[in-house]
């Protein structure tokens, strides 16, 4: 047990409780050693993680770091977010079985905007410093650049899964692309991390930060890597892409409708990765479900409400459960459905034209699940002309009265 109490300013914690907190939901903290020995120090310490700005919406997905930036806050360290503006524009190979599409720089800027609103619903913005890389990676200078490369060997690079696989097959690696983990690891250098947060899919280039650290002379900062949540249909990583996210700039009513379809095992990871429940109480409610005193529904609303009184407001998380319990709790159709005017289109664009799907192969893939009805009847052929009046149903929230 480490009972020491660290005190800064008017902050005094105890080590144990902090520990606690920041092992709370994560993958893997290299090395909990090295941790202990700078939370002994008694001194606030440097916790970075990296974002490039590379869409301009963040989902719950990303937020998973959020809130572990945020635990550090609680607990009184200077949390950095990095927007990688510069890296941006090589794109993180991380993952990728292709060379990324490089973003220009207006693209990364107006992107970067965004996430400067986005993140403020997470972190506290006067605990909070948002910092660029290219103030320092436009300065590296190709004497820098080499320097750097001399680092690092090909092979050591190349033992990273994605490049390692893309390799033995014959799939084009750009050189530039060896240089992202080294400028995320030189990101570490220049802000004296202590601390560097990612995601499972980060762990290479956050060990090249600890090791670049070493390199410069100073104390390798400590990894961190947080899962990587799966998305609504509780397989695949949440993805906009795939259409199982809940962006935290969405309406509330469609926040709210999406969290109640995800599984009550799901619910569960969501709760320890994103919610501000201690973990005593999201035992507590485990047991509260296991004996049944509470149901696994209740327990969705309340996290649903949650997130949505973080990103929105507690007033429109309470009108978004209304809402959703009087359209699925009562099986009514919402009062303030809106009508749209038939113009014999396919029902696919008359879909695409109520913003019922971000896409048309979004639209397609929910008709295969069953989640398009024409007056309560499943429709999967969206070709269809649509002649006749009804109320056109897509999820379990978008509602419309097709009208002549």
């Amino acid at each position: 047990m480490y009972d020491k109490l660290i005190v800064f300013g008017d902050i005094v914690i105890n080590i144990d409780e902090s520990l606690e907190l920041i092992k709370r939901g994560t993958e893997e903290i290299i090395s909990v050693d090295d941790l202990i020995s700078k939370l002994k120090e008694g001194r606030p310490l440097t916790v970075k993680a990296g974002f490039d700005p590379t869409a301009p919406d963040l989902h719950l997905g990303h937020t998973v770091v959020l809130q572990k930036l945020k635990h550090f806050q609680d607990l009184g360290h200077n949390v950095k977010f990095l927007i990688g503006d510069f890296t941006g524009m090589i794109g993180d190979p991380s993952g990728k079985s292709e060379t990324r599409k490089a973003l220009t720089s207006e693209e990364v800027l107006s992107n970067a905007e965004t996430y400067k609103e986005q993140v403020y619903k997470v972190l506290d913005p006067s605990k909070t410093e948002i910092v660029f890389n290219s103030v320092w990676l436009d300065k590296l200078g190709t004497r820098g650049v080499l320097e750097l490369m001399s680092k690092y060997t090909v092979a050591r690079i190349l033992e990273r899964d994605d490049f390692a696989k893309r390799y033995k097959d014959h799939q084009p690696i750009g050189v530039h692309e060896f240089l992202y983990p080294l400028m995320q690891g030189y990101d570490s250098v220049a802000m004296k991390a202590d601390v560097e947060l990612g995601g499972t899919d980060q762990k290479f280039n956050l060990l090249v930060g600890r090791e670049l650290l070493r390199d410069y002379g100073l104390k390798p900062q400590v990894a961190i890597t947080m899962p990587i949540i799966e998305g609504l249909d509780g397989v695949m990583k949440m993805s906009k892409s795939l259409g199982n996210y809940v962006g935290i700039s969405e309406e509330p009513e469609d926040m709210f409708g999406k969290l109640m379809s995800i599984s009550d095992e799901l619910m569960i990871k969501y709760y320890t990765l994103l919610s501000d429940k201690s973990i005593s109480d999201i035992d507590t409610m485990k047991l509260d479900i296991a004996n049944g005193t509470l149901h696994p529904m209740e327990a969705k609303k309340l996290f649903a409400m949650e997130i949505i009184e973080r990103y929105h407001s507690s007033e429109k998380a309470i009108e978004a459960r209304e809402k959703f319990e009087k359209i699925f709790a009562k099986k009514e159709i919402p009062d303030d459905i809106i009508e749209y005017t038939l113009k014999g289109e396919t029902l696919l664009d008359i879909m695409m034209n109520l913003n019922f799907s971000d896409s048309r192969s979004n639209a397609r893939r929910l008709a295969d699940q069953g989640g398009v009805t024409l007056s309560n009847e499943r429709v999967t052929d969206l070709s269809m002309i649509v002649d006749s009046e009804s109320v056109l149903k897509v999820g379990k929230r978008k509602f419309a009265k097709l009208v002549k």
